[in-house]
């Protein structure tokens, strides 16, 4: 069996993810690869990801030409595009899927993120991309916003696999779980197998230091500078006590006797913004078990080189730490749901950008 750190990683619980796919990764046979060298057992994407893949690469032209000669409208040319990428990964993952039974070996797809904020187009949409992508170990992938909360569980409760991606506030992954737990009490109550159904939270990390440092600088005190690169991890690691609470309360009890699987804590934006934080900052301290760590390509490989081959686990002390370093951002005057709500604004702002450069760069093409 191979060994490595990122084994190590796995080894602890967390599940390494690929924030990150391509043409190029599935033509080369680098997923492939990874997937056996660096202990990879999952794929996330974005609008971000595939604008930046699409536009950076002449391996799409072939296929993108024959889509513009069928008449295809740019939508439908992306949505094509990405969908031949996603269902190729499914099948390199589907391995993986196969081995743990369905508990991991799952690739993402994202609902357009114009649709942010209209719960019913984001359900329609997520249909389709089940049906476009046909593959077990797909996940549609809605944004935790208000209007997204009743998507995820209408779509949960139909049995569709589900990625609730930007989540930044501990109050709207509450609600996030609560949507979880009514789409599984839905399908159960329809004669549905709870078994088939998988989910991520995915919590977004590095991102609320980036929000949460830029106030700091302006305060210029010693209990300020003392929370820089502090409170990302802090919230995470909130987050996860919060699950633990969760997913050992009756309510997922009666639906775990049902099949019901636990919805992982994902921590998404890994890499580190702050070049005067180490690399591998919101890895080496969100080791806990039933985790995913979404990582783009150059996280994964300086884990490789110098991640810890024996990763130990965050605690419960550290949980309570955590707590108190939060309490400590409110002390010295910082307003956590206002971090939060700027937070969310920008990562559904930064995705229709991305998505709206994706279209217009096709449509160049």
């Amino acid at each position: 069996m191979t060994s490595s750190n990122l084994h190590g990683l796995a080894g602890a619980g967390v599940s390494v993810w690929s924030d990150q796919i391509s043409k190029a990764m599935l033509d080369s046979g680098e997923l492939a690869r990874r997937i056996v060298e660096d202990a990879v057992t999952g794929v996330t994407s974005n609008p971000t990801i595939f604008a930046a893949a699409i536009g950076s690469s002449s391996g799409y032209s072939e296929h993108l030409e024959e889509l513009k000669s069928a008449g295809l409208h740019t939508e439908e040319i992306v949505k094509s595009l990405m969908a031949s990428d996603i269902r190729r990964a499914c099948d390199e993952l589907l391995g993986v899927f196969d081995r743990t039974g369905g508990g991991d070996g799952y690739v993402s797809v994202e609902v357009s993120p114009t649709l942010a904020g209209d719960t019913e187009a984001s359900v329609a949409e997520a249909r389709d991309w089940v049906k476009q992508i046909d593959r077990p170990n797909l996940l549609v992938k809605i944004p935790a916003t208000p209007e997204g909360i009743p998507a995820i569980s209408r779509l949960i409760g139909e049995g569709v696999s589900v990625n609730v991606t930007l989540i930044f506030s501990l109050e709207r992954y509450a609600q996030v779980i609560d949507a979880y737990f009514r789409g599984m009490e839905d399908y159960g109550r329809a004669g549905g197998d709870l078994g088939t159904v998988a989910s991520v939270a995915s919590f977004f990390v590095s991102r609320f230091d980036s929000e949460v440092d830029k106030r700091l600088e302006e305060m210029e005190s010693p209990e300020a500078d003392s929370l820089k690169g502090v409170t990302a991890v802090a919230n995470a690691r909130v987050a996860y006590g919060l699950f633990l609470d969760e997913f050992a309360s009756p309510r997922f009890e009666a639906l775990a006797e049902k099949g019901a699987r636990v919805q992982r804590p994902l921590w998404a934006s890994t890499s580190t913004k702050n070049p005067a934080y180490p690399d591998l900052l919101y890895v080496d301290n969100l080791v806990a078990p039933n985790t995913v760590n979404t990582m783009p390509l150059d996280t994964i490989d300086a884990y490789q080189d110098h991640g810890a081959s024996d990763p130990k686990a965050f605690t419960g002390l550290d949980i309570e730490q955590a707590k108190l370093d939060l309490a400590r951002l409110e002390m010295v005057g910082i307003d956590y749901h206002d971090v939060v709500q700027v937070l969310e604004d920008e990562g559904v702002d930064k995705f229709v950008k991305s998505w709206n450069d994706l279209l217009e760069g096709v449509e160049r093409a």
